[in-house]
């Protein structure tokens, strides 16, 4: 994992976000997780992270929504669905609103690992790329 990336988790089942704590934190990242939406969102607004790890189907406020709020008030932390219900559909609206990824359950360890790096890699070149935007007077 590159430098100390803030990963968020999101997910209801506690095993999955114990075992995605676990990989993380074993990549030297600084890892936090939120059981529900509400929380994340609250998370977010205290400290954004760079990775949001984002389960779609939780009790209250839905992933699809949370994704939504996060590209709204966050737009550059990366957001990566995992779900246990892949469907062509949400997939699609998941990379409509922004979703860096899409993953399906059960995600093993490299997936996690591989999509949290590709997700901060993403976000790095989009960074770079508008700082080099801005200091050529393109913005």
């Amino acid at each position: 994992m590159i430098e100390k990336t803030k990963i968020l988790i999101v997910d209801d089942e506690d095993v999955v976000r114990l075992s995605y704590l676990r990989t993380l934190a074993a990549e030297h990242c600084s890892v936090e997780a939120a059981r529900n939406g509400q929380d994340a969102l609250q998370m977010m607004g205290q400290h954004p992270f760079d990775v949001v790890l984002l389960d779609l189907r939780m009790p209250g406020m839905d992933g699809m929504t949370v994704l939504k709020t996060i590209k709204e008030q966050w737009p550059e932390s990366e957001v990566v669905i995992i779900t246990g219900y892949p469907a062509v559909e949400s997939a699609k609206e998941a990379v409509a609103l922004g979703a860096y990824d899409y993953l399906a359950k059960p995600a093993g360890p490299d997936d996690v690992i591989n999509a949290a790096n590709g997700a901060m890699l993403h976000k790095r070149w989009a960074l770079r790329n508008d700082e080099q935007l801005q200091s050529a007077g393109f913005q």
